[in-house]
């Protein structure tokens, strides 16, 4: 994707309302200088959704979800990133440079994507001229309708169906061949890829063909699917099936995983939209991500066999640390010799949603699947379970679930009754580490950052509490920097910047803390804080310095450190600061 300007960002979101944008989408309630609503992102009955007009972004204080008008429209709208600045740039009459607009568009796959939908127009005139096609279609119970929303279409028998009505000349054969559809021998001789085959259309997220899956018509021949290669255009472990189709019938608040393309056609036309397949593929975070950007509740649906608990393994640990608090991921293990297409023509639309309200959520599957072959009432076992299960849970985002997954292994091998019974004098760094954000300078510096950007510019440059040993020191070196080279930025932009960074969550929720005064006095608190910070790495370098001179004497120090001594001695003794105070 090509990189739009970080100032044009920085533009965009200075004149995006972003209480106009929320407010179109979810009603809104003013709740003194800001507004509320129950969370659009997951079910509640209290309002814990709070958008700020003054800082620009909104935040979910049940699921934690976060953002600003952009991420609101990628999340709610399920746009990408580019649609949603290019939503956004309309509204404010303003023009995406037009280098990015050019690099997005990318003019080299635009004749790959000509070319696959010349594919797929041909496919589906071959099903309309082909009996045993069509005899296929009903006997599975697909419809004409169902058919057509899904594209579906038939790779005629032999080698040269597609080479000879759409290989005229050599550049549409070489466009033919990148996009997957032929096949090379030994010898260097170009067929059809796939043959006698019914043609399953695999769609991007704005609806264009990228690909295609190939269903054999009898069970005699193999492969069962085939899929289009790796090319520009289609990466198997990006993409799933039927998520356009699924997009365009509702927004649902579930998704459900299946593993084979009629499995979605299937559920689609028995009245089940919801239904997306991965292409051949386990799957992979990038697919777990996709899945939650897309519904806060995530059915998988395997094979009860021990390839299909491997299977649903796979898809464990890629949506582990994907689940922050509002998202939900379900187990369904299906009986022996059944599919979701075989079991929802048999027991219908109600018999399918009972299997699904009946799946392990993620944290029993979890629990069961790491403890199958563990003997939970010995303490080997519960060993055993606990060294497995840490570094997984490790994974999870910080919240309600990250908290509840530990409790429950606590509860399991009791580890948390060791911890609660260990004596203070065992972990003093431990309890001093987890008392100090709670009411540090350094967090306190950053919360008015966050609220109030341009005060970083009255930082003094170099920052004389660079060195200082203390949680969030490095933080909040990289939002002054980030702030001093881009002058203007404002709080919903600088958190747009931040979104990837690991304590994205916590500087949300620190940019909703409500500050004590007013606006206009936090340049004066700003520097109160800063002159503190400086006067704390002072003394903590005076007291390095003091225990090297304890350890070697004073005169094994090197002159700079004796001058270093001196200066900072003085400095501290001048401030008060000398009995290591402030």
């Amino acid at each position: 994707m090509a990189r739009i300007p970080d100032a044009f960002l920085d533009e965009l979101l200075a004149r995006t309302d972003i209480v106009e944008i929320v407010g179109a989408r979810v009603q809104l309630k003013k709740q003194g200088r800001e507004y509320a609503a129950c969370c659009p992102f997951h079910d509640e009955r209290s309002p814990s959704f709070t958008v700020s007009p003054s800082k620009q972004f909104y935040h979910c204080f049940g699921c934690g979800a976060h953002g600003s008008a952009i991420s609101f429209l990628m999340d709610y709208d399920r746009l990408e990133f580019l649609d949603a600045v290019e939503e956004l740039a309309k509204r404010a009459g303003m023009e995406i440079p037009r280098d990015t607009r050019q690099k997005a568009a990318n003019p080299d796959t635009q004749p790959l994507f000509n070319a696959l939908e010349a594919a797929q127009r041909f496919f589906h005139k071959q099903l309309a001229q082909s009996p045993q096609a069509q005899a296929y279609l009903q006997d599975r119970g697909v419809d004409a309708a169902t058919a057509e929303a899904f594209g579906i279409g038939y790779a005629p028998a032999g080698f040269s169906a597609l080479k000879d009505a759409l290989g005229t000349d050599e550049r549409r054969m070489q466009l033919l061949e990148k996009a997957g559809m032929f096949s090379r021998n030994e010898r260097g001789h170009v067929y059809d890829k796939f043959r006698h085959r019914l043609m399953f259309p695999i769609h991007d997220r704005r609806g264009r063909v990228i690909a295609f899956g190939g269903r054999v018509l009898s069970s005699e021949d193999s492969p069962k699917y085939l899929n289009s290669p790796e090319t520009p255009l289609f990466h198997k472990g990006r993409e799933l099936y039927g998520l356009w189709q699924v997009r365009q019938a509702n927004k649902s608040q579930r998704l459900i995983v299946v593993e084979g393309y009629m499995d979605v056609v299937a559920l689609f036309q028995h009245g089940l939209p919801e239904a997306v397949a991965t292409l051949g593929t386990a799957t992979t975070p990038e697919h777990a991500e996709l899945l939650f950007r897309n519904a806060p509740d995530v059915y998988f649906c395997f094979d009860g066999d021990a390839a299909g608990r491997r299977a649903a393994s796979r898809a464990m640990h890629s949506v582990l640390p994907r689940m922050r608090d509002g998202r939900q991921a379900f187990f369904l293990f299906l009986p022996d010799g059944e599919d979701p297409d075989s079991l929802v023509r048999k027991e219908g639309i109600a018999g399918f949603n009972q299997r699904l309200q009946q799946a392990l959520p993620l944290s029993q599957f979890f629990f069961d699947a790491l403890s199958a072959d563990v003997q939970l009432h010995t303490l080997e076992g519960k060993s055993r379970l606990a060294e497995r299960a840490k570094p997984l849970l490790a994974q999870i985002p910080e919240g309600a679930f990250a908290d509840l997954m530990q409790a429950r292994l606590a509860e399991l091998t009791g580890l948390a009754a060791r911890t609660q019974t260990a004596p203070p004098a065992a972990r003093p760094q431990t309890g001093h580490a987890a008392a100090t954000p709670k009411r540090s300078l350094v967090r306190e510096v950053i919360t008015l950052l966050l609220q109030q950007p341009e005060l970083a510019l009255q930082a003094p440059v170099p920052y004389p509490f660079a060195e200082l040993q203390q949680p969030g020191v490095a933080l909040l070196i990289e939002l002054l920097d980030l702030i001093r080279q881009r002058p203007g930025i404002q709080t919903a932009a600088l958190l747009e910047v931040m979104a990837a960074h690991p304590h994205t969550a916590a500087l949300h929720k620190l940019a909703m803390t409500e500050l004590p005064g007013e606006p206009q006095t936090w340049q004066t608190v700003f520097s109160d804080a800063l002159a503190q910070l400086t006067r704390q790495a002072n003394q903590q370098r005076l007291e390095q310095l003091q225990r090297r001179m304890a350890e070697v004497g004073h005169a094994a120090l090197s002159a700079a450190e004796k001058n270093e001594l001196k200066h900072l001695f003085a400095r501290l003794t001048q401030n008060g600061q000398s009995d290591g105070s402030g």
